[in-house]
């Protein structure tokens, strides 16, 4: 069942075509992958599907309702949630907070309740830590919930910031590049989270770099080229399409990207 539909996409800035016509599909727990080369319109894309840009032309749909006029605020009440390829965490702020702010969209009492610190309101305080550490829980973090953000490693930052966009509770969750700058041992740790997400039951969109990252874990892969749409298939499928090998790839990394299914 299709959760998230792209249809004829577009969008220009200055005269330049970033996203040119792109049309795709992903369906409910699926691992969907978009690869491309740098400034193929990769990020622009996701811009476009989480609400932070609107599209010249073409629709975005999710579970069959138009949401291409949506700012990012509905599209969290709708279930979409995203990472960005910069870590935007709250360094100053611990851990457990900075997942506690990505559950915003389940708050019901606003700054006055806070201020009188009402029963209501102590209540709500509760159930949002107590689902803000099952998110960290979820990524391995809940052993460091009370330590300042900005003093993890890397990779625990990368986990954090992924959690903290699992405690808006998606349906559908875009990653963007959630590996980027990682060792080996944290992009395995990402690969294993990323699985896990997806066999809970939320749909992923992944923009990723790390070919072995992608092969390994994608039902589906979509090739963006220059804004384009050059071909969507299975990971085997795209590692072996002449045309990816020349425009991405490239012929050195055809080998690497097959070695996957040896």
């Amino acid at each position: 069942m299709t959760i998230l539909s792209v249809d004829s996409l577009s969008i220009s800035f200055g005269g330049i075509r970033a996203v040119d016509a792109v049309s795709f599909a992903v369906n409910k727990a699926e691992i969907f992958s978009i690869i491309g080369p740098n400034g193929a319109g990769k990020t622009t894309l996701f811009n476009l599907i989480s609400g932070i840009y609107r599209p010249d032309d073409g629709t975005i749909a999710i579970d069959g309702l138009d949401v291409t006029a949506l700012r990012p605020a509905a599209l969290a009440r709708l279930g979409v949630s995203r990472t960005f390829q910069n870590l935007q965490l709250f360094g100053r702020m611990s851990v457990l907070d900075n997942v506690m702010t990505g559950r915003h969209r389940h708050e019901r009492h606003g700054v006055l309740g806070h201020l009188v610190r009402s029963p209501a309101t102590r209540a709500q305080e509760k159930r949002s830590r107590e689902a803000a550490m099952a998110c960290l829980a979820r990524v391995g973090l809940d052993n460091v919930a009370g330590r300042v953000a900005g003093a993890l490693p890397y990779g625990a930052m990368r986990r954090l910031e992924i959690a903290r966009a699992l405690a808006a509770e998606p349906r559908l969750l875009l990653l963007d590049e959630p590996a980027a700058g990682c060792n080996a041992a944290e992009t395995e740790e990402i690969d294993r989270l990323t699985v896990s997400i997806a066999e809970g039951g939320i749909t992923v969109v992944l923009i990723e770099h790390d070919m072995k990252l992608v092969m390994g874990i994608s039902s589906r892969v979509l090739v963006l080229v220059e804004g384009r749409v050059l071909t969507v298939g299975t990971p085997l499928e795209v590692a072996r399409d002449p045309r990816v090998v020349e425009a991405y790839l490239g012929a050195a990394a055809a080998s690497p990207a097959e070695a996957a299914y040896a």
